[in-house]
């Protein structure tokens, strides 16, 4: 092989290094393919945990806290058994309450809501959850099918405002064979410890593609059943919705003087899935890694063979007048070269799938079955998150590991005399 180079010439080096990845085409394949499944996986996988935070995040704000939520400490306390003896804001008017909360900058719509368990009689289903709500309201701020983005019915209507009628979920509906018309014999609870009988008119049935509402919820009006339960002008809850959830921690601290010492202001992203999957991230980093300190393993491998295989290349590039720096980098670029090929076939792959995976999205029961996923806040369509900057990091990331992981066996190169290398 003859090799003119001009001492200190980077770019010479360059093309050497170049010329040295298409020398062994199988060899090359190994270590691109190594490093775009491990670029793949990365992307791939950070955009599939991306998507299924910003599943609960939605589940959370929408079904359980909005942005921020008001309820009384009593409450808090027992939130398992949904009590409605404990009014949020108890003594002042419901009214005066939201309106004052809705003059803070930066609140998009207040809603008091109602959340009281029922034993359905007549019914192979025992039990369900009443969600009493304002939905025609509700609706202009919320996608409640969280997969379409819709309102979420699908048959009939929601219960007008006030009246004796109730929309329940399509599997509840399943369940128990309801239909529109039929009536629901249930009893409940008010918040005198009275038991009430009530046989709400099935007006509509919602699918909202989330297990806990579609099999246990009954929407009802918020008026009529505050008034079944004795609130009177009160409510178990005050649910606030931003014009951004960044916002959240402000409009807390300002709601705070409009409630009793012994209400319970909560932001969303204080709620306990919320917190225990950010508490995950640092886990899933480490799976990031894991990915590629494989694939940068095979890298090493593979220059050390060319290390291995080219003492004789070696010693006649020092023989030749190359430094021992010139050497090292002739074989750093090459790695690098392998590098950048990888990184960007893992980037082009991870890429399709992100997009693909952003439109049609992958169904939670597949993976994890009903039982798991009903115990979670979470839809059951989890989109994949597609974003140019998490395509990006992934390339760079896969890049500088493998251009870490690979200085050391480069560094190799320069130790080998030319000498004793033209011997072999």
């Amino acid at each position: 092989m003859s090799i003119t180079v001009k001492r200190g010439g980077l770019t010479a080096l360059i093309t050497i290094a170049f010329r040295n990845v298409f020398r062994n085409m199988r060899r090359t394949m190994f270590s691109v393919v190594a490093v775009a499944v491990a670029v793949f996986f990365i992307i791939a996988f950070s955009s599939f945990i991306t998507g299924m935070l910003q599943s609960i995040h939605e589940v959370v704000q929408v079904f359980e806290l909005g942005h921020v939520r008001a309820v009384s400490a009593r409450y808090e306390a027992e939130s398992e058994y949904s009590p409605v003896q404990y009014p949020v804001a108890e003594g002042k008017s419901l009214d005066a309450v939201t309106d004052r909360i809705k003059a803070i900058p930066g609140v998009r719509a207040v809603f008091p809501r109602i959340s009281a368990y029922a034993t359905l009689q007549e019914s192979s289903v025992k039990h369900a959850t009443l969600w009493g709500v304002r939905m025609n309201e509700e609706t202009m701020v919320n996608h409640f099918n969280l997969t379409d983005k819709n309102d979420g019915l699908v048959e009939g209507r929601y219960p007008a405002p006030d009246s004796n009628e109730c929309a329940i979920g399509q599997r509840l509906a399943e369940k128990t064979g309801l239909k529109i018309g039929d009536r629901i014999p249930l009893k409940t609870v008010s918040s005198q410890f009275s038991d009430k009988l009530w046989s709400p008119v099935v007006a509509g049935v919602f699918r909202f593609d989330y297990a806990k509402a579609d099999q246990e919820t009954i929407i009802v009006d918020f008026a009529r059943l505050q008034r079944l339960l004795s609130l009177e002008d009160a409510s178990q809850q005050i649910v606030v919705y931003a014009d951004s959830p960044s916002l959240s921690g402000r409009i807390a601290r300002d709601m705070a003087s409009l409630f009793n010492a012994d209400d319970v202001i909560t932001e969303w992203k204080d709620q306990y899935w919320v917190v225990m999957m950010n508490m995950y991230q640092p886990i899933y980093y480490m799976m990031y890694l894991i990915f590629l300190i494989v694939a940068c393993l095979l890298i090493v491998n593979t220059i050390t063979m060319i290390i291995h295989e080219r003492i004789k290349e070696i010693g006649m590039m020092g023989s030749l007048g190359m430094t021992r720096g010139e050497i090292v980098k002739v074989f750093f670029f090459e790695s690098l070269f392998l590098a950048i090929a990888g990184a960007t076939m893992g980037m082009i792959l991870g890429g399709l799938l992100t997009g693909i995976g952003q439109r049609f999205p992958l169904r939670w029961t597949a993976l994890t079955g009903e039982s798991t996923y009903a115990e979670m806040p979470m839809a059951n369509a989890i989109f994949f998150h597609f974003s140019i900057g998490n395509l990006v990091q992934g390339w760079l990331l896969g890049i500088a590991t493998t251009a870490v992981f690979t200085l050391l066996p480069s560094l190799k190169s320069a130790f080998v005399e030319p000498v004793e290398a033209l011997r072999r």
